[in-house]
């Protein structure tokens, strides 16, 4: 499916959300920088922990490594709550639930920086999230409780 190509921060971040709805991952990958830095946080405990979905990536090739990370997990819920523009950056607010593999299962409140180059495309991507919930959660711990 070809989606035009949104012509806002905010419309471009809306877009990629509804693009992992429906599983289009490679629509999410042309939208990111040659150069993106997802999740490059150094100081999240989860990265350090040695969480895969949370590691580092530097390019959309390690990106789509994220998206096989998360593959199989179960979501339960991913809400879009509002998306809150300046400059450059979009924060996203969302609501999820979700269910690992190892029986863990993480329900809460996430936020998500969006920033764009200025060429248009995603030039940084980091999640802000309960990191102790998180690795519990990864742990086998149900966390929705």
């Amino acid at each position: 499916m070809t989606t035009a190509a949104p012509t806002t921060a905010a419309a471009t971040v809306a877009e990629i959300y509804a693009a992992f709805g429906r599983g289009d991952i490679p629509y999410i990958l042309s939208q990111l920088s040659p150069t993106v830095e997802w999740d490059t946080d150094a100081g999240n405990y989860a990265a350090r922990a040695g969480i895969p979905a949370i590691q580092p990536r530097r390019s959309p090739d390690e990106v789509a490594g994220f998206f096989a990370e998360i593959a199989p997990w179960t979501f339960h819920k991913f809400e879009v709550k509002e998306l809150l523009t300046a400059g450059n950056s979009v924060a996203a607010v969302i609501d999820l639930d979700y269910s690992v593999p190892n029986g863990g299962r993480m329900a809460g409140r996430e936020l998500h920086l969006w920033e764009f180059g200025p060429d248009g495309k995603v030039a940084s991507y980091q999640h802000f999230l309960d990191t102790a919930r998180f690795m519990a959660a990864h742990e086998g711990v149900d966390t929705s409780a």
